[in-house]
Parts: C-alpha cells; structure tokens; sequence
C-alpha cells in the first residue's frame, strides 16, 4: 500500500484527473493481481470525522496493489513516483472484517472495475499505542474495536491493512490502515445516522462516548489521521 502526497497545491478537483489518467493506465498495464484507489477528490469533499491539524497537507491517494511478492513492487513505484511528492510504501497483511453485502448497508458489489464505488471511503492511518505492546494492540483492534464500531456504525465495508513493515526510509510509523465505506455522504456528516441512533439523542450520545472511549485507549489522538475519499476498484 502507498501512501501519495502530490503537490501540497493540489485541490480535491485536480486529484482524480491526476490519478485516474496516465498513472492508473500504467500500473494497469505493470499486470497487478488487483489494484484499487483511493482519492480525496471532489466526490468525498466533506470534513473528516477527525479533522487534520491545521496546515497539514492531506492524504492525496492511497495506491493498493496485489503482487505475487514484494520483490515485484519496483515498477509500481516507479510509476507513482513520477507523480507523487511525496511516497511513502508499506507491505500489510489485509484482513477483510466486512465486505459489501455483509450486512444491512449495502448489497453486494455489482459495479464493474474502473467505476467509482457509491457511497463514501474513509481512510484512518494508525500508529500503535506507547503504552501497548503489538499483541495487545493488535488484539484490542480486531477482538474489541472491530465488533463494537461494527455494531454502532452503519458500515458498508471494513478492511484492516496491518503494516507488516515499511518499504520507504522515513515514512510515518503507521502500524494500521484502515478503509471503511459508508452508505453515503449523509451517513457520515449526520451523526444521528453514523452512529446509528434511529432518532434516539440518548442512544446517539451514548454510542459516541463508546467510541471516543475505544478509539482513545486504542490510539493517541494525535497521531490519528483520517481522511475523506473515493474508492476506485480497478482491477479486481
């Protein structure tokens, strides 16, 4: 997985057209196993759950792509190099929690590759824990945080990307990346549905003490990164 960061100018309008053309075109023809995009474009231009400290430049794409081995992963950064100002490379290990059609949020995927995904994508980049240890850390993200945001959120998709190690001298210590796709742009902004409070203030209020609660032994704030996007399935 790659982290892109294109010119710090770059607006949400520029960013498909530069992702989505040449470069997408190129990787596509490199013969990845699957390949999909996420980009913070002019479809996702809504605030992120936790906003981005000021003057921070944000998250432009995040490049996921399938190989046979990590030793393959050269011509893939040679393409996104050509474009990014900053690149920053991480081999994970996937683990898919939910998929489309999973629960009651979404049917199962029927959009053919190179359609945007409906709906909306929100990316979080994890460091882990001081205080934790990477069995404790690990365990409390997908034995405790997974069902619990699972059973208050209405959560299309989940995908838990674990960093099994970085593949760029001095990228961010990120230990998790996370996808969640979410019914529509409402579902986020309202937080009467992201929380899933059916009307109730007390339900609504109730289920964002939990998550605060979790999400803060889980991670220190921050470091927590998260950002707005599409998704883009190219080769699945």
């Amino acid at each position: 997985m790659y982290l892109v960061w294109l010119d710090p100018e770059t607006t949400r309008a520029e960013v498909a057209d530069a992702m989505l053309g040449e470069v997408a075109a190129k990787l596509l023809g490199l013969g990845p196993l699957r390949l999909s995009m996420d980009l913070w474009d002019i479809d996702s231009d809504i605030p992120a759950p936790v906003p981005l400290p000021e003057g921070e430049v944000p998250l432009h794409a995040l490049v996921s792509i399938w190989v046979d081995a990590v030793d393959h992963r050269q011509p893939y950064e040679d393409v996104l190099g050509g474009v990014a100002g900053r690149l920053c490379g991480y081999e994970v290990v996937e683990s898919l929690y939910q998929d489309y059609g999973g629960n009651r949020w979404s049917a199962r995927r029927d959009w053919p590759d190179g359609v945007r995904s409906p709906g909306l994508l929100t990316v979080a980049l994890l460091e882990q824990h001081p205080a934790q240890g990477f069995e404790e850390w690990m365990t409390r993200w997908h034995s405790r945080i997974s069902p619990i945001t699972e059973a208050i959120q209405p959560r299309c998709r989940y995908v838990r990307n674990a960093v099994f190690r970085s593949l760029s001298e001095g990228a961010p210590p990120v230990r998790g990346i996370v996808e969640e796709a979410w019914p529509s742009i409402e579902h986020v902004i309202d937080p009467m549905l992201f929380f899933c409070a059916d009307g109730d203030s007390d339900k609504m209020n109730a289920n964002i003490t939990t998550m605060i609660e979790e999400i803060s032994a889980f991670v220190e704030m921050d470091t927590f990164r998260s950002f707005t996007m599409s998704e883009w399935i190219l080769q699945s």
